[in-house]
């Protein structure tokens, strides 16, 4: 049975969603003049626009980044416009196994974004994210790392960024999940049964999805399965990561590290973040209503963790 929080995250019609959203604005107004001097971090960095072709750019940022010591596990393009890069080093292992969860820190984007005769190229904050994953170690060293590979314009993401602290404990709105609020897929025996079971249901398409990639943490049973969602069923036409990006993703500076989605495999069980969680957490000025909002991806939820359930090799509940 689903517990009230999915029940009513994932149900949510839209006037539930007017009375939430005039409900954080009474809430968030006695606290808006509150300020501090905490660095505000925001979810990605540009590295800089250069005029070129989309795949040659690709090339000679991986020769880039291997030349630094990353690992390149994972290549793909959701859709033409864009390259992503999975990429990984021994530092982010490491970082990765010093909390329960950290698995879903073990990776970093870079990112390849076609505007019309420029291409866009970013990565993900790493210490950002730590945060949002309640990592133990704050990965300074690897976002120093990826800055002095790549170059660091600006960042970007958010237009005043987010404190640690904030960012610790991100909750999108009022009744949506939090990072500890995870998506419990599928339970298998051991954990060599659940890597099985996940790879078999990526490699049949289950779900509409594939793998990207996949990083097993050495001496640890926790592994993460990076996946595209192509949204092609019914069930799953709103987990798609084209439609996706086509709704949110809309400003200048192209959020594209937001994606592949994550499954993460930790003992014998199979997790994935909540889509309000995670999609949040890559958007955080997401506005509830309008243009290009949360309202317009409503049935995304439901519809990724549908996905990501037959990704792992789940089944669904009666009731969903």
């Amino acid at each position: 049975m689903k517990n009230i929080r999915r029940y009513l995250v994932h149900r949510l019609n839209l006037t539930t969603v007017i009375k939430i959203f005039v409900l954080n604005i009474i809430l968030v107004l006695p606290f808006s003049a509150t300020a501090t001097a905490a660095e505000l971090l925001k979810p990605f960095y540009l590295s800089k626009v250069v005029s070129g072709v989309l795949q040659e750019q690709a090339i000679t940022t991986k020769k880039q980044l291997t030349d630094a010591g990353f690992t390149v596990v994972g290549e793909y393009s959701p859709y033409p416009s864009v390259v992503i890069l999975l990429v990984t080093n021994k530092a982010l292992s490491d970082a990765a196994k010093q909390t329960p969860y950290g698995i879903f820190g073990v990776v970093q984007r870079v990112t390849l974004t076609q505007d019309n005769k420029d291409v866009q190229i970013a990565y993900t904050n790493p210490t950002y994210y730590s945060h949002a994953y309640r990592m133990k170690s704050d990965l300074t060293q690897v976002s120093a790392l990826l800055q002095k590979t790549l170059g660091m314009k600006q960042a970007y993401g958010s237009d005043k960024g987010l404190t640690s602290e904030k960012l610790r404990d991100y909750q999108y709105k009022w009744l949506m999940p939090y990072f500890y609020d995870r998506l419990n897929l599928a339970e298998y025996k051991t954990h060599e049964e659940a890597i099985a079971g996940v790879e078999k249901a990526l490699k049949a398409g289950k779900g509409e999805t594939s793998k990207v990639a996949r990083i097993d943490l050495e001496g640890t049973k926790s592994s993460l399965f990076a996946v595209t969602m192509k949204g092609a069923t019914d069930e799953t036409e709103c987990s798609g990561d084209d439609y996706i990006m086509k709704q949110i993703d809309f400003k200048k500076l192209r959020s594209t590290g937001h994606l592949p989605y994550e499954i993460a495999v930790v003992d014998n069980k199979v997790y994935a973040l909540p889509a309000e969680f995670r999609i949040a957490i890559s958007f955080p000025d997401l506005s509830m209503m309008g243009s290009n909002s949360f309202a317009s991806i409503m049935c995304a939820p439901s519809a990724i963790e549908t996905a990501l359930t037959f990704a792992a090799g789940g089944t669904l509940d009666e009731d969903d």
